[in-house]
């Protein structure tokens, strides 16, 4: 007997849009066919057009849609993607004319989410997020789900299909939404912990696909999945990891960004991205091989602007600087770091830059601890840096570095301190 391998071939997708000069279409697009490649699409084609304003019925003008459905059968094309969010009205109508299914960026980013996501709570934000897109896009789904209306002769078939349905998503989001509350209280709870223990927080940020996976595992071997996709990782992974004057912190890798995120999965995500908001440091990672890195730079920061971060210490970290196409793209950015996370080459500055960029908590000290007091000995061991240790007559020398409540615990045996 043979057994053949079942290999699900790609869904051929062509990509719309309506360049209507807010941003740069073509860039866009750009992204969005990644986006498709990594929802397991197979770009055919793409298609937009110069407007004011997309059509409020049709999304594209009338000739462009027919030049859609065309295409569409000539090419057996499975998808249509938008690069904009579509209404129920223009969904269902693109959908008509096309004879094939028709999807958002928003459905499109929320589907890699769904994937992507393996935490509790990260499955519970996606699919949040999902039923509270799909709510609204309900009404109109086929003859199963009629669209509702007032008056005789205006109930479809799907009536009650489409009330149960919503009433259905209703108490889905509704127990949803308690879940997720419980967990953002024992989050919370978790990150007032860390700042009473003083434990600071040092987030790593920025546009997706940017190696900060890469950074977090050469960095403190997290061991978090790094694969040359966009939003390969969803959860956020939170490690330890000691400065080089001794400072231990927690650095937190969290989801990626990307221009044109909409805006309620920032709000969907708050909870996850609100790590930077509490953070002490926060590193912005870009390609340095993007052409575009400049501009996702820019998009990270809009974004971290637009989740309260401002005046918080950010360094512009450049990575995969080993790339030849990395120094035409280079940026002057103030305070920025130059790394490859592939070749763990740079770390000695980055270190550097986020402990000079971390508030002043620790200092130098020299101490003369009598050998009476050898607990405190034994404590200045265990949570300093010692840089000199010397047995004189009179006692233990020290020469360290150590929080300033412990310099200040042990001032009596200061000798010289800064």
């Amino acid at each position: 007997m043979e057994f053949y391998e079942n290999k699900q071939e790609p869904e051929k997708a062509v990509l719309i849009a309506v360049d209507t000069g807010e941003y740069d279409c073509e860039s866009s697009l750009d992204e969005l066919e990644e986006l498709s490649k990594t929802a397991g699409a197979e770009v055919i084609g793409r298609l937009w057009q110069k407007r004011d304003k997309p059509d409020s019925a049709t999304f594209l003008g009338s000739g462009r849609l027919e030049e859609l459905a065309e295409f569409c059968e000539n090419n057996e094309i499975d998808l249509v993607i938008a690069d904009s969010e579509l209404s129920p009205a223009q969904l269902r109508n693109i959908e008509k004319a096309t004879k094939i299914r028709v999807i958002d960026r928003t459905t499109l980013i929320l589907d890699i989410f769904a994937e992507r996501a393996r935490s509790n709570e990260g499955k519970l934000q996606v699919e949040l997020a999902q039923l509270r897109y799909s709510l609204p896009r309900l009404t109109g789904q086929g003859t199963k789900l009629s669209r509702l209306g007032g008056g005789i002769g205006t109930r479809g078939p799907g009536e009650t299909k489409l009330e149960s349905d919503k009433r259905h998503i209703r108490r889905r989001i509704k127990s949803l939404e308690e879940e997720f509350d419980a967990l953002e209280k024992r989050r919370g709870l978790a990150r007032a912990r860390r700042e009473k223990d003083g434990v600071e927080t040092v987030v790593i940020v920025g546009y997706t696909n940017a190696g900060k996976s890469t950074l977090m595992n050469a960095l403190t071997e997290a061991g978090v999945l790094a694969q040359d996709k966009l939003f390969a990782t969803l959860d956020p992974t939170s490690r330890a990891l000691t400065l080089p004057d001794g400072r231990k912190v927690m650095l937190i890798d969290t989801v990626g960004f990307i221009r044109r995120l909409p805006h309620h999965l920032v709000e969907a995500f708050k909870s996850t991205l609100e790590e930077a908001a509490c953070a002490k440091v926060i590193l912005n990672v870009c390609d340095a091989s993007d052409p575009e890195c400049g501009e996702h730079i820019k998009v990270t920061n809009d974004l971290l602007e637009e989740l309260g971060c401002s005046g918080k210490p950010v360094i512009p970290v450049f990575n995969k600087c080993d790339l030849p196409e990395a120094k035409d793209n280079l940026l002057f950015e103030p305070n920025s770091v130059m790394i490859s996370a592939l070749e763990e080459k740079g770390f000695d500055k980055l270190l550097d830059a986020i402990s000079k960029a971390l508030p002043p908590t620790r200092a130098r000290a020299e101490m003369l601890i009598p050998y009476s007091d050898g607990g405190a000995a034994a404590v200045l061991r265990k949570d300093s840096v010692i840089l000199a240790e010397e047995y004189r007559a009179d006692g233990l020398y020290f020469e360290l570095v150590a929080d300033v409540a412990m310099i200040d615990r042990y001032q009596k045996y200061c000798i010289f301190g800064e």
